[in-house]
């Protein structure tokens, strides 16, 4: 490892190395391995942890119990990992290249016929979790090469740790009204990691201002109304917690407005002119696959869970779970379906789990409505005489409901 300061035999880091080469050093290899952008932060972020505990008083957490659970932790990494002194905050940018749409049978059709789902930019390729954690071990190995004596605890999402107010701490960037981290040079597409090091590194300065400036075009076309404040987003609302986190059904108020969204949302993202031009990832890894690029509805509602984890195994996909995910398809079919979506709703009204059956009858009360399809009020009514769960009842009663107040079916219709 060729420029790199190295331990004389016997010696300790102090005869290797000063902290400043040290933190230099640490950085370097961070970008060596991969990533995009690197600073060191101390332990401590007592003022974010107090935003992080005003956040939660407020609810806006949701039913993300982990994130509710023994918040205090959260306050210092010396909570975390006794022996923290210092922690190298990295990014590694995701965005996919984003070309023309492939061209299938399905596209020349009118897109009711063959509606698709869209899937948020970073779920396109592998899970990140496991990737940017070996590459973040990589670091610490290398600064272990020069003075064995370090040691460090490396997290992705995979801990308490408040990533995104220590990448801010350190000066990476700086948080946006959308909550998300943004940077001059990446833009938000970019995935943080930490090594927390037993090293009292010099730290790098935090960016002076955010250069947001007035705009808000993220909070005013968030579609849910998810950011009730600058840099404040209630995940109740918010349609990547709705598609991903929720293990329940999706609040009937906002079904309609998740729109065709399937797995998280990149609105706020999208609408952000810090991304106008933001660099695409090189790392194949982030690369978009078959199964995560071709999303058509009709198809996914009928997914058996076996098929579902082979379609996207090792993709962030899975955290939604097979159920959830097929609620979401079935919300997305509603607003983006039309007639040809009776069959697979149809089926999907008959599928094990409720959550899915309970969101396949509202799917096909909205498309009856719209469309004054009574084939589908009848498909309802046929499947409320067998079914036993209570919810999926309710729901179904709900449909039939909608669809008899939205046009006035004529009475041999109703028999």
């Amino acid at each position: 490892m060729s420029g790199l300061p190295m331990v004389p035999a016997g010696g300790n880091l102090a005869e290797a190395a000063s902290p400043v080469d040290l933190a230099r050093t640490a950085k370097d290899l961070a970008r060596r391995h991969g990533f995009d952008l690197a600073g060191i932060t101390p332990p401590d972020h007592h003022s974010a942890y107090r935003r992080y505990r005003e956040w939660i008083a407020e609810g806006y957490a949701g039913k993300m119990e982990y994130l509710i659970r023994r918040p205090e932790v959260r306050e210092d990494l010396r909570r975390v990992w006794p022996e923290t002194r210092s922690a190298l905050v990295v990014a590694m940018r995701y965005r996919p290249q984003e070309g023309p749409e492939k061209q299938s049978p399905a596209k020349e059709n009118p897109a009711k016929e063959y509606p698709a789902g869209k899937i948020a930019r970073y779920a396109h390729g592998g899970d990140y979790h496991k990737f940017i954690k070996k590459r973040l071990i990589r670091v610490l190995r290398s600064l272990k090469e020069i003075d064995p004596s370090i040691e460090g605890r490396s997290y992705v999402d995979t801990g308490p740790i408040l990533e995104r107010d220590l990448a801010v701490r350190c000066g990476l960037g700086w948080a946006g009204k959308n909550s998300l981290l943004l940077s001059r040079e990446l833009g938000s597409y970019f995935f943080i990691g930490a090594l927390l090091l037993n090293r009292d590194l010099p730290c790098d300065p935090p960016m002076e201002k955010d250069h947001c400036g007035t705009c808000t075009q993220c909070i005013t076309d968030c579609p849910t109304g998810a950011i009730v404040a600058p840099n404040v987003v209630d995940s109740r609302r918010c349609i990547s917690y709705l598609t991903i986190e929720l293990r329940g059904p999706i609040p009937r108020e906002l079904r309609l407005l998740v729109g065709n969204l399937i797995f998280g949302c990149d609105i706020c993202q999208e609408v952000c002119p810090w991304n106008d031009g933001a660099p695409v990832t090189v790392e194949p890894r982030f690369a978009p696959r078959r199964g995560t690029s071709e999303l058509y509805l009709h198809e996914l509602i009928l997914l058996g869970e076996n098929e579902f984890r082979d379609r996207f195994k090792g993709t962030p996909v899975m955290r939604s779970r097979y159920g959830g995910f097929l609620r979401n398809v079935a919300v997305a079919i509603g607003n983006a379906g039309g007639e040809a979506s009776l069959y697979p709703l149809a089926r999907a009204l008959r599928h094990s789990e409720p959550l899915v059956r309970g969101h396949a009858a509202w799917a096909l009360g909205r498309i009856g409505s719209r469309g004054r399809l009574e084939r589908f009020r009848r498909i309802l009514e046929a499947r409320l005489y067998s079914e036993q769960d209570e919810w999926v009842q309710e729901e179904i009663e709900l449909a039939i409901g909608e669809m008899l107040g939205s046009w006035n079916p004529s009475p041999e219709a109703l028999k």
